[in-house]
């Protein structure tokens, strides 16, 4: 990796930082933008997996389903993450395709994995590369897999409309995505999936974004549109998941981030 390349990921490390606490999305999608650009991808994702409870023996996936997902482009027809969500379907339906082994082989641990790499040739002939990315354009796909807990990871996912990753740009992705655990938790910890007691609504998500500023709850209800009792019922909730009972409390998780 050249200097000019190192010094625009430490740039780039310095601008997640000057992030606020209740804008994860819009950090995830300036880090996704830069790496697209830098790492020769049309496309990326951030996606938080979670391992359930349970009896895992008969299960092929450990457990792991992902919890939430977020896209740096959308894919017509589909609004937001709509195609990556119908791949999670699968998923979470327990239809096990070749590419779905890959993120739990060594998890737990730091890891990158990739299709071309890792995939037999048979693989990129099948109905399901063909349906869900050869389709939109997607030729190779490179993930940087991320552990916070042993139950608890960050993936980013990058798409190549070109045959195969190179070296070069798989070294981008995985030099830019290992020295920031902080910016990793931070990410789950605004989908409720690190600490809180179970994986938070869109509706609780919205209350919390505003929550990590100085908006009273008065002010979230003007700005989302509902009653100012709705809105602290939405707190209580939001308190309870994540183990604490105040507003000191819940920012007290994301003022930690830095000290790990």
């Amino acid at each position: 990796m050249n200097k000019a390349v190192q010094n625009d990921i430490h740039r780039l490390w310095d601008d997640l930082a000057d992030f606020g606490a209740s804008q994860s999305a819009q950090a995830a999608a300036h880090l996704m933008q830069l790496l697209c650009r830098q790492g020769n991808a049309w496309n990326a994702t951030w996606a938080g997996a979670i391992r359930l409870d349970g009896d895992r023996t008969n299960d092929p996936l450990k457990g792991w389903r992902v919890g939430a997902v977020q896209a740096l482009h959308a894919i017509a027809p589909y609004q937001d993450e709509g195609h990556f969500k119908e791949i999670l379907r699968e998923w979470d339906q327990r239809v096990v395709d070749e590419s779905f082994l890959l993120p739990i082989r060594e998890a737990g641990t730091f890891r990158v994995y990739s299709f071309r790499r890792e995939l037999p040739e048979d693989w990129f002939k099948s109905a399901f590369f063909k349906r869900h990315y050869e389709s939109v354009g997607t030729l190779d796909a490179v993930f940087v897999g991320f552990p916070l807990n042993n139950d608890a990871e960050s993936h980013f996912g990058f798409y190549s409309s070109q045959e195969r990753f190179t070296d070069e740009d798989i070294d981008l992705f995985t030099y830019a995505l290992r020295g920031i655990k902080w910016f990793h938790r931070q990410l789950l910890l605004s989908q409720g999936l690190l600490v809180a007691s179970s994986q938070l609504t869109s509706a609780e998500r919205r209350v919390l974004y505003l929550l990590l500023t100085d908006a009273s709850e008065k002010h979230i209800s003007h700005q989302l549109g509902v009653a100012t009792s709705t809105v602290h019922q939405y707190v209580v909730r939001i308190y309870r998941k994540f183990g604490v009972n105040s507003r000191a409390g819940l920012m007290s998780l994301w003022l930690r981030q830095h000290g790990e």
